[in-house]
């Protein structure tokens, strides 16, 4: 089943780019983190798709088979099974499958996981690691439900569904 809605092609010129860039680290810089920034989910998509960066989805198999993915994404779980144990080879996956000189988002639920992925990846070496702010599901609400106010999903961005 396909829940994918159509986005136009989204075009950046150097300028968007450098701003999403310097926007991604002042986001970061505000709230102390050490990674290099936090991209919003409509960014991650524009530099996704117009091959500016690669997206990692560090959710479990679990999630990303029955909740959604984004097609074409690479999948490193940042931790593993209903117990979310995590995943001690993520750093040298990630340097395995992608390589620490391409630009990296990293995508999970609500941004939480990524962030500390994020901040584990830039310690090992990635200097150009940002989490994708909000997830794929979002924060969740005063009902404790997600996907009501942001997310990737929420923005109607590009997923599956298997």
């Amino acid at each position: 089943m396909n829940s994918v809605t159509q986005i136009n092609f989204i075009q950046l010129d150097n300028g968007k780019i450098k701003q999403i860039f310097e926007q991604a680290k002042q986001r970061v810089e505000d709230h102390y983190l050490e990674f290099t920034g936090t991209v919003l989910p409509h960014e991650a998509w524009a530099l996704f798709q117009t091959g500016h960066a690669v997206i990692v989805d560090v959710r479990t198999n679990e999630e990303r088979k029955f909740v959604g993915y984004v097609e074409e994404t690479i999948h490193i779980p940042w931790a593993t099974g209903t117990a979310l144990n995590r995943n001690p080879r993520f750093a040298k996956e990630l340097e395995t499958k992608v390589g620490k000189e391409k630009t990296i988002l990293l995508l999970c639920r609500s941004g939480k996981r990524s962030a500390a992925a994020a901040n584990v990846a830039f310690n090992a070496g990635f200097e150009h690691v940002y989490n994708i702010d909000q997830g794929f599901e979002g924060d969740l609400d005063e009902n404790d439900h997600r996907g009501v106010f942001n997310g990737w999903r929420f923005h109607q961005l590009p997923w599956k569904q298997e």
